[in-house]
C-alpha cells in the first residue's frame, strides 16, 4: 500500500533540486518559442530519470513529450516555461530590472514547468517502487503566453490517447480553478495598396492605411451588436513610412475573445466581412494571417475535487518574517484599491479574510464555479480534448496581478518556490491516486462526455507555429 507520506518524503529530499531548476529558468527568461535553454533543462532532467523524451514535437523546437511506463491509463501533466517580453525584474520589492527591456517571468512559468517536473518525478519514484502500471507523461508546452504550444500539440495528436490531464498555475491563493476562461482568435489583417506622392499624385495611390482605419471603424461599430461578454482588441502594427507617401502596406493585429468557441467563430466571420468591405472601399488587397486560436477552458469537477482533497493534505505554505516584510513592501507599490478590485474580480476564496493577509496562507474551496475569467489559455484545448483540472497556489503576494514586475520578483525568490512545491506535491499525490483508482478516471470521463463537446482545432489547415527565424 502506498502511503502519501512516502510521496511527500521524496520532496523533502529533492526540494532544493527543484528550486535550483526553477531559479535557472527564471534567470533564462526566454519568451515564447525561444525557450531553448529552459526546455532543454527540463527534458534533460526527465531523461536522466528514465523518461523517454521526444523533442521538437508538433513543429516546435522547444516542445517535447516525456513518457514513463506503458499501457493504460495515460496521465498527462502539463508544464510551461515561457517568459514575457519587457518584464525583466530583480527579486526585490521595488521596480528594478535585471536588464532594461529584457523578458521576465511575469506569469511564473519558471515555477509552473518545474512544479510539474517535480510532480512527475515523485510519481515515477512511487510507480517504480511499487510496480504501478500505466503511462505517466510530462508535456513540455512552449508559448502559452501566445496561445500556441498546446493548440498545435493537440492538433498534432499528442493528446489522442491521454485519459486525463492535470496542471497548475502560480497565483495568489491556494485552491482549484473551477472557472472557465475565454476562447480566442489571434489574427493579423494585412492590406496592400499602391504608393504614390501624397500631395502631387494622391489620385494615383491606394491607401492601405485607409483600409486599416476603415476596418477598425467597422469593428468598433460591430461592438454594439455582439454579446456583452465578448472582447475585441487591436493594435496597428504597420501604418506606413512617411506622411507624404500613400502607404502601400498596412497591418492591424486583432484578438477576438468570447466565453465559447462558437461565439468566437461567429464574431470572427463578421470581422472578416468588415475587412473585406474595407478592402473594397479602398481598392486594396487584403490578406489574413491566422496566428492561433484557442478553446474556452472546461474544468472537470471530478478531477478538481480530487486535486482539492490532496491540496488540503499538503496544506498552504508557511512564511518567514523576511518573506512577510518582502510582501509588505510589494503591497506598498500597488495603486490604491488594486488589491480589492483584482481579488474580487478573480473570485479569490474567502475574500474578506484574504484581504487581511500579506500572502494568502490558507487552503480554501473554489468560489468561481460557473464563472468566466477574463483571460485566455491554451489549456482550454486540452480540456476540451480530455478531462482536465488545474490548481493554483500562493506564489505571489496577495493582490499581485499576473504579467507584472511584482509577479516576476516573487517568482524568483522563496515565496514563489514555496508555492511551487505545494503545487508539485498536490499534483504528485493526485497522479498516484489516479493510477491506483481507475474508477475516478472513469467518472471524470463520464462527466467529460456529458458536456457534449467535440474538439475541432481552431487552426486552419496549413497554419504552422510562428517559430522565430534564426
Amino acid at each position: 500500500m502506498v502511503e502519501k507520506s512516502e510521496i511527500l518524503k521524496w520532496f523533502d529530499e529533492n526540494s532544493q533540486r527543484l528550486i535550483d531548476i526553477a531559479q535557472k529558468i527564471w534567470e533564462y527568461a526566454e519568451p515564447a518559442l525561444q525557450e531553448y535553454k529552459s526546455s532543454k533543462l527540463l527534458a534533460d532532467e526527465l531523461e536522466k530519470e528514465g523518461f523517454h523524451v521526444k523533442r521538437g514535437v508538433a513543429d516546435m523546437p522547444t516542445a517535447f513529450v516525456a513518457s514513463y511506463g506503458s499501457g493504460k491509463p495515460v496521465i498527462g501533466v502539463l508544464g510551461e516555461y515561457d517568459a514575457l517580453p519587457g518584464l525583466s525584474q530583480k527579486p526585490i520589492p521595488r521596480k528594478e530590472p535585471v536588464k532594461e527591456g529584457a523578458p521576465g517571468h511575469g506569469c511564473g512559468h519558471n515555477l509552473l514547468g518545474t512544479g510539474a517536473l517535480g510532480a512527475v518525478l515523485a510519481a515515477k519514484h512511487i510507480m517504480e517502487k511499487y510496480n504501478i502500471k500505466g503511462t505517466l507523461r510530462y508535456y513540455g508546452c512552449p508559448a502559452e503566453e501566445t496561445l500556441v504550444g498546446k493548440v498545435f500539440m493537440v492538433k498534432a495528436g499528442l493528446f489522442d490517447d491521454v485519459d486525463v490531464a492535470l496542471t497548475w498555475h502560480p497565483w495568489i491563493a491556494n485552491t482549484t480553478w473551477m472557472a472557465s476562461m475565454l476562447a480566442m482568435n489571434n489574427v493579423k489583417f494585412k492590406f496592400y495598396g499602391v504608393a504614390s506622392h501624397a500631395a502631387a499624385a494622391p489620385h494615383a495611390g491606394r491607401s492601405a492605411l485607409d483600409a486599416v482605419e476603415l476596418m477598425n471603424i467597422g469593428v468598433n461599430y460591430l461592438r454594439e451588436h455582439i454579446i456583452p461578454d465578448a472582447r475585441i482588441h487591436y493594435v496597428i502594427t504597420h501604418g506606413g513610412q512617411a506622411p507624404n507617401i500613400v502607404p502601400d502596406f498596412a497591418e492591424v493585429w486583432y484578438f477576438i475573445r468570447a466565453p465559447k468557441r462558437v461565439q468566437v467563430e461567429e464574431i470572427y466571420n463578421r470581422v472578416i466581412n468588415i475587412a473585406k468591405g474595407a478592402s473594397l472601399m479602398t481598392d486594396t488587397r487584403m490578406e489574413i494571417e491566422f496566428i492561433t486560436g484557442c478553446w474556452e477552458v472546461v474544468p472537470n469537477e471530478v478531477l478538481s475535487e480530487l486535486l482539492y482533497k490532496n491540496l488540503e493534505i499538503v496544506g498552504a505554505p508557511r512564511y518567514t518574517d523576511d518573506e512577510m516584510k518582502f510582501a509588505e513592501e510589494i503591497i506598498k507599490t500597488f495603486p490604491p484599491n488594486q488589491r480589492e478590485s483584482l481579488m474580487a474580480s478573480y473570485s479569490v476564496p474567502r475574500l474578506e479574510e484574504a484581504l487581511k493577509r500579506l500572502i494568502i496562507d490558507y487552503v480554501a474551496p473554489p468560489e468561481d464555479k460557473g464563472k468566466v475569467l477574463p483571460g485566455s489559455t491554451d489549456v482550454g484545448d486540452v480540456s476540451v480534448k480530455v478531462p482536465t483540472a488545474q490548481l493554483v497556489t500562493s506564489t505571489w503576494v496577495s493582490g499581485t496581478p499576473s504579467h507584472s514586475w511584482q509577479a516576476v520578483a516573487a517568482s524568483g525568490m522563496s515565496i514563489g518556490h514555496k508555492g511551487m512545491l505545494t503545487a508539485a506535491k498536490t499534483l504528485s499525490l493526485t497522479v498516484i491516486d489516479l493510477f491506483l483508482n481507475s474508477e475516478i478516471i472513469n467518472k471524470a470521463k463520464e462527466e467529460h462526455v456529458k458536456k457534449g463537446l467535440v474538439y475541432k482545432s481552431p487552426l486552419p489547415e496549413g497554419v504552422k507555429p510562428p517559430v522565430p527565424k534564426g
